[in-house]
């Protein structure tokens, strides 16, 4: 068996720019999707997956992320109080075990293998898991934790994968693979950020990784890649040449995109019609907010 996989880097230091004015003083992690902030899908994904110790790479004005995950007696007390204890097991779901979460800050944002590599100190020379927590995926096995059951058999570096369409291939990281052994395929090259007409295929990481300390290893070099950036990919890419021991991994669920606004959008009316306590009354406002109006001869005829 494998290294069991505890740890994982949660990178949140943007400025969640396409969200602003809202993002000007409280951090894109924290918008709620429906009732929960969308870094609690990501933390609740971890832990089903085995996670024990989470490392937020942050940056300044995060305060509002770090305090969402301490204690709040206060609140519950007064809850507490009000005898609301429905409200008081929500508010435990976002407890954190004394000494599970550490913050790291990046000083100046240098992209995503920046960010990771800011960490390595507390990665130390495990394997550990990376998040993105713009990514959520709605799954009935979460998406990490299919990852590390696949992981548990094969080891190296594992990235999820998802096709997208070929107008699109320059917003990712793009796989060249192999074959495959059910949802896992041996990947031959990685492409950050190619123009469609050069692309691989149109078969692309999104934000889950469970990676190899040689990678942070890799991200010692610090070279500028794509976008003047330190790209994570050049670094897992590094690991093909090197090892041949990166498989991507093809993850069952469906995946939204809330680092954009039409995205967030998507996965708002996506989890809210899950949630039976509201589908009726929404699918209803739904159902009339997207009824064609009626022609106005058919309207004056009564009809």
């Amino acid at each position: 068996m494998k290294n069991k996989v505890t740890k994982a880097v949660l990178p949140v230091a943007g400025f969640g720019t396409r969200f602003l004015p809202a993002t000007k003083s409280v951090p894109k992690e924290i918008l709620p999707l429906v009732d929960r902030p969308l870094i609690q899908y990501t933390i609740d994904e971890a832990r089903a997956a085995g996670i024990k110790e989470f490392i937020f790479v942050t940056s300044r004005g995060k305060s509002a992320l770090e305090d969402y995950f301490d204690s709040a007696p206060e609140l519950e007390t007064a809850l507490h109080e009000g005898k609301k204890t429905h409200l008081l097991d929500v508010l435990r779901q976002t407890d954190m075990d004394s000494g599970a979460v550490a913050y790291v800050r990046q000083q100046e944002r240098r992209g995503l293998g920046h960010a990771v590599w800011c960490a390595r100190r507390l990665i130390g020379d495990e394997p550990f898991a990376v998040l993105l927590p713009d990514d959520v995926i709605d799954a009935e096995t979460p998406c990490l934790q299919q990852m590390v059951e696949a992981y548990q058999e094969l080891g190296g570096n594992m990235v999820a994968a998802m096709e997208v369409p070929a107008a699109n291939v320059s917003s990712y990281g793009i796989l060249d693979v192999g074959g495959e052994t059910g949802s896992a395929m041996k990947v031959r090259g990685m492409v950050e950020k190619p123009k469609p007409d050069v692309a691989p295929s149109n078969l692309a990481v999104i934000g889950r990784y469970i990676l190899s300390p040689e990678v942070l290893n890799n991200l010692n070099n610090m070279k500028e890649g794509a976008g003047g950036e330190i790209q994570l990919t050049d670094a897992i890419a590094a690991e093909i040449a090197k090892n041949d021991n990166v498989h991507g991994f093809r993850f069952k669920g469906r995946r939204f995109d809330c680092g954009s606004q039409a995205g967030y959008l998507q996965a708002t009316v996506s989890f809210g019609l899950a949630r039976q306590d509201l589908r009726g009354e929404f699918l209803e406002f739904l159902r009339s907010f997207l009824e064609p109006e009626l022609p106005a001869n058919k309207v004056a005829a009564g009809g």
